[in-house]
């Protein structure tokens, strides 16, 4: 909804479900491009914990809700409910 006529929108990650309530009608009117792929993970993770561990790369922001592995199900609801601002649940072993 948020793109401009013509715009391209690209998805990145990991999908195993059907999605609903996308804008179809929207996409179509506006003429948009819709693309998607795979995380490439292997390629990149190595050089961002390189960098991460240098200092180069901070991640602290992308952590909204630190909490222990025991409240993996209410951080996993906070999430799914984008409840108390949640972006990201990281658990702590």
């Amino acid at each position: 909804m948020a793109c401009r006529k013509g715009g391209s929108v690209f998805t990145l990650g990991v999908f195993a479900a059907m999605v609903d309530k996308f804008p179809l009608g929207a996409a179509m009117n506006k003429g948009l491009t819709i693309r998607g792929a795979q995380v490439h993970a292997q390629r990149y993770i190595p050089e961002l914990l390189r960098r991460m561990e240098a200092g180069e790369l901070v991640t602290e922001h992308l952590a909204t809700h630190v909490m222990p592995l025991t409240e993996a199900p209410r951080g996993y609801q906070l999430f799914k409910d984008k409840d108390d601002g949640c972006v990201r649940a990281v658990f702590q072993p």
